[in-house]
C-alpha cells in the first residue's frame, strides 16, 4: 500500500511519512463520521467520506439513512470549492448500481476527483470491486485497503448480512461473577448498575430488531424499546409459540408507538385478531419440536430487511438460538456480585452438552468496563454440535 500511495502522491515538501499520517487522519475522520449514521442505515452499511484538496477538508457527509443519498453525495453536496482534483477518503467501495439512489461512481467521475482512498471493498456482488475499476478506468487514482482493519470493524452486520444472507444475531446477558442471570426464586432487576444498563440501550438502538422469548414477557413484562433520545427503535419481536402473550402486556400496549411483532406456531383466531387491533403484527411460522423454527424465522426477517437482531431473551431461547446455528456475536455482561443456588438459571439452558467438543466456540475476545460491571464480547465460530 504504501509503494502505490508513493507512487500517485504528488510532489511535496513533507515527507512520505508526515504525508501517510495525514491520510490516516483524513480516513478516521471519515470513519468517525459513518458512526453517526449508526441505527438508521440498515439495512445498508454505515459509510463515511471526506473530500480534501490542498491539505484542506472541502467536503464531508455521511450516509444518514437508509433510502437517503450516500456519503460521497452528501460530501460533494457540502463543498465549500470545486472537488477537481482532489482527493475522496470513503470508508466503503463507492457504489456503481442504481439502487434506491444513483451510484456514487457517477458523483466522483463527475466531481473530477483525482484519487479515492478505500478503506474497505464493498462484498455485494453488484459492486465488489466493480467500482474501483470504473473510476480506474477514468483515470483516477485508486488507493484499495487503506486502514482496511478499522474501517472493516465499522460494519460487522453489513458483511454479515451481504455474504449469508441471515442476520447477524446477538446474545445479550447480564450475569454475575458466578454465571447466574437470576436467583432461584427467578430476580433479576438489577443485576448489573446504571452505566451498563444505559449501554444496553445504546446497543439496542444500532440493531434492527431487539427479540425475547414469550417466557421473559410473563416473567419480566419488559418495554424492549430504547429508552435513548433521538434513537432507532428496534423491531420489538417476542417468540411465542402458542400465542400466549398478554394483551395488557407493556409490548402490547405500546404497539402503536413501537414496532412489535409476535412469532407463532400455533394461534387462536379471536387472539390473533385482538393482537392485530392493538397494532401487533402476528407471524405464523413452521414449528420445530413443537417451537418455532429459529433458522426459518431468520431466514424470513432477514427477506424483511431486517439484517440484525440482539436478543435479550431467557436461558431456553440462547440454547435454542444456538442449536440452530444462527448466533453471530455474544455481549455478556458481568456484575461484580455472587448469587449461588443449584436453581439460579445460567445463560443457556436446555440439557446442554454431553462433551467439550460439542461446544459452541468463541473466538475474538474483546473487555469493556462499564462502572464496576465488565462486558465481555465474543463472536461466535460455531453453535452447538
Amino acid at each position: 500500500m504504501e509503494n502505490e500511495l508513493s507512487v500517485i502522491q504528488p510532489a511535496s515538501q513533507k515527507s512520505e511519512e508526515e504525508q501517510m499520517e495525514e491520510s490516516r487522519q483524513y480516513m478516521l475522520r471519515a470513519i468517525e463520521l459513518a458512526k453517526k449514521g449508526r441505527g438508521f442505515t440498515a439495512p445498508n452499511p454505515l459509510v463515511g467520506a471526506v473530500i480534501v484538496k490542498n491539505g484542506r477538508i472541502i467536503g464531508e457527509g455521511y450516509h444518514e439513512k437508509y433510502g437517503m443519498p450516500h456519503a460521497e453525495r452528501n460530501a460533494f453536496s457540502s463543498l465549500t470549492e470545486s472537488a477537481e482534483g482532489a482527493d475522496l477518503y470513503v470508508t466503503l467501495e463507492p457504489c456503481c448500481h442504481q439502487g434506491q439512489t444513483p451510484p456514487c461512481t457517477d458523483a466522483v467521475i463527475e466531481n473530477k476527483i483525482a484519487r479515492v482512498f478505500v478503506g474497505s471493498k464493498d462484498p455485494n456482488p453488484q459492486v465488489a470491486g466493480k467500482s474501483l475499476a470504473l473510476l480506474r478506468e477514468h483515470g483516477i487514482g485508486v488507493i484499495e485497503n487503506f486502514m482496511q482493519e478499522e474501517c472493516e470493524k465499522l460494519n460487522p452486520v453489513f458483511f454479515h448480512y451481504i455474504t449469508t444472507g441471515m442476520p447477524y444475531v446477538v446474545l445479550k446477558y447480564a450475569m454475575s461473577a458466578d454465571g447466574k442471570i437470576a436467583t432461584s426464586t427467578g430476580a433479576s432487576q438489577w443485576i448489573t448498575g446504571e452505566k451498563a444498563r444505559r449501554h444496553v440501550h445504546q446497543l439496542r438502538g444500532t440493531y434492527s430488531a431487539v427479540m425475547v422469548g414469550i417466557g421473559t414477557v410473563l416473567e419480566d413484562n419488559p418495554m424492549l424499546n430504547c429508552r435513548l433520545e433521538n434513537s432507532h427503535q428496534p423491531l420489538r419481536i417476542i417468540v411465542d409459540s402458542k400465542l400466549r402473550i398478554p394483551l395488557e402486556s407493556k409490548v402490547c400496549r405500546t404497539a402503536l408507538e413501537y414496532p412489535t411483532m409476535v412469532v407463532c406456531s400455533s394461534y387462536d383466531e379471536r387472539k390473533r385478531e385482538a393482537l392485530k387491533e392493538k397494532g401487533v403484527s402476528v407471524c405464523i411460522l413452521p414449528s420445530k419440536d413443537g417451537k418455532v423454527d429459529l433458522r426459518f424465522l431468520m431466514e424470513e426477517l432477514a427477506g424483511m430487511k431486517i439484517s440484525s437482531v440482539m436478543v435479550e431473551g431467557g436461558a431456553d431461547l440462547n440454547e435454542s438460538l444456538l442449536r440452530s446455528g444462527v448466533v453471530s456475536h455474544v455481549c455478556a455482561y458481568v456484575a461484580p456480585k455472587l448469587i449461588g443456588g443449584k436453581e439460579a438459571k445460567s445463560p443457556v439452558g436446555g440439557l446442554g452438552i454431553q462433551t467439550l467438543d460439542q461446544a459452541a466456540v468463541l473466538t475474538n475476545p474483546k473487555i469493556s468496563r462499564f462502572g464496576d460491571d465488565l462486558l465481555l464480547e465474543y463472536d461466535v465460530k460455531g453453535g452447538f454440535r
